[in-house]
């Protein structure tokens, strides 16, 4: 037994999937959205020291803020 599809089934999938348009995502949005999000909560001189020490380390600015967290626990007392 095989698990094909009917001439109708296909002709159905294809006038599904040809003439529906998908849903747009709404809500948090996606890595640049957030990335943005966060820059904006900052003052520009940060806003600008992360941008710029992303760019030079190929590093997201949530990687480097979880690094310089990270530096700072393992500091303290």
């Amino acid at each position: 037994m095989t698990n094909m599809m009917t001439d109708e089934e296909a002709d159905a999938l294809d006038e599904l999937y040809t003439k529906t348009i998908p849903p747009l995502q709404t809500g948090a949005g996606g890595p640049l959205t957030r990335q943005r999000d966060l820059l904006r909560s900052l003052d520009e001189v940060a806003a600008n020291y992360l941008i710029t020490k992303a760019a030079a380390t190929h590093k997201t600015i949530s990687q480097l803020i979880g690094e310089m967290v990270r530096e700072k626990i393992a500091v303290a007392p």
